[in-house]
């Protein structure tokens, strides 16, 4: 019996995917996402969830967001600043910078989505899924300019790009709206309250 087509899947997840002129490049996020998810051993890409305990968004809602408001800014600051950031590479490191989530939560979700997780190798949660993602990216070949746009936490990256400073505050703007509505807390407090308790 034949596994997941995870190519399909992405392709249907993300129809942002359609904003990148480059061909190879679109092809490159697939190919990231593919490896990720076969290692992650994920049964289906909408069961990663957006956080190890929000569940109730998925990762790729939140992907989607960050792209979203990603481009929407581009084109603001396109238009009324004047400035010239590189959409394809906006676009490939926004749908990219959280694909290191299928290495990191598969220990957080019901065994039940998933089957042969590579543990050993690659998924665990030991390592940030900004640098994972970073990983991913580097492997399939993607260009250094989406590679240094995807680390999203601060000190990961020593010289941060325009495209990377919009990946990175369409990420807070798409997370601080998630855990508004799902807890009722800024990014800033989920934080706080959380990230002593997952290490």
């Amino acid at each position: 019996m034949a596994g997941p087509d995870y190519a399909a899947q992405v392709r249907e997840a993300y129809p942002e995917l359609d904003h990148i002129e480059d061909a190879d490049l679109r092809e490159q996020v697939v190919e990231a996402w593919v490896l990720g998810l076969e290692r992650g051993g994920w049964q289906d890409i909408e069961d990663i969830p957006y956080a190890w305990n929000i569940h109730e968004v998925s990762n790729v809602e939140h992907v989607r967001g960050v792209t979203r408001i990603a481009v929407e800014s581009a084109r603001v600051q396109r238009e009324f600043h004047g400035a010239d950031p590189d959409l394809d590479v906006v676009v490939a490191a926004c749908l990219l910078h959280d694909v290191g989530k299928c290495y990191e939560y598969v220990d957080f979700v019901d065994a039940d989505v998933l089957s042969g997780t590579d543990r050993e190798h690659y998924a665990s949660e030991e390592i940030p899924h900004s640098i994972s993602g970073y990983a991913l990216a580097h492997e399939v070949g993607a260009p250094l300019a989406v590679q240094r746009a995807i680390p999203h936490f601060l000190g990961e990256v020593p010289t941060r790009t325009l495209e990377a400073e919009l990946v990175k505050s369409a990420n807070s703007a798409s997370s601080n709206a998630i855990t508004q509505s799902a807890m009722g807390i800024t990014l800033k407090e989920w934080v706080a309250k959380y990230s002593q308790t997952q290490s």
